[in-house]
């Protein structure tokens, strides 16, 4: 059970990474055109923190194809997101709208989210065995220190 926690807790710190990667400025962007450029920054970003930590070039190519997958991933999850708030939407200004309605469209969100979030870990699980537990430790330490940059209040907080 530990091992599934901290399986877990290392693809929510590198989505944190991923998703806070781009810049201090980066609120806002994901409405406008530059959403390509803040997902392209945030893996130039992970590509360098795998570059200074993964020694063999071929290993860390791999490691950022992996990260590139992620990022397609958490791009397609954002926009289906974004569409299934749109639908909810819809209903809510609907008078006549029922719960099942509601309820069917809760369902298919959390059901594409939980297809989506294996799929993510799945991923970082093959990141983690193309790595040492040297390398992944590094990597996962930078990772932290940089998320830290872009939470509100300053740096990342003590446990996590």
């Amino acid at each position: 059970m530990n091992r599934i926690y901290s399986g877990l807790l290392g693809v929510l710190l590198l989505t944190a990474v991923l998703a806070g990667c781009s810049s201090h400025h980066h609120h806002g962007m994901m409405g406008t055109g530059n959403s390509d450029a803040y997902w392209q920054k945030g893996q130039q970003d992970m590509a360098a923190l795998i570059d200074r930590t993964v020694k063999d070039p071929d290993k860390a190519k791999l490691v950022n194809g992996f990260v590139a997958d992620i990022i397609t991933e958490l791009k397609a999850a954002r926009e289906q997101e974004r569409a299934y708030h749109r639908q909810l939407y819809a209903l809510n200004a609907s008078y006549t709208t029922t719960p099942d309605e509601f309820s069917k469209i809760l369902n298919e969100s959390a059901q594409q989210r939980m297809g989506r979030s294996a799929k993510i870990l799945s991923l970082r699980f093959k990141m983690k065995d193309l790595m040492t537990a040297d390398e992944w430790k590094a990597l996962a330490d930078q990772m932290l220190s940089y998320s830290g940059r872009y939470q509100h209040g300053g740096g990342a907080k003590p446990g996590y």
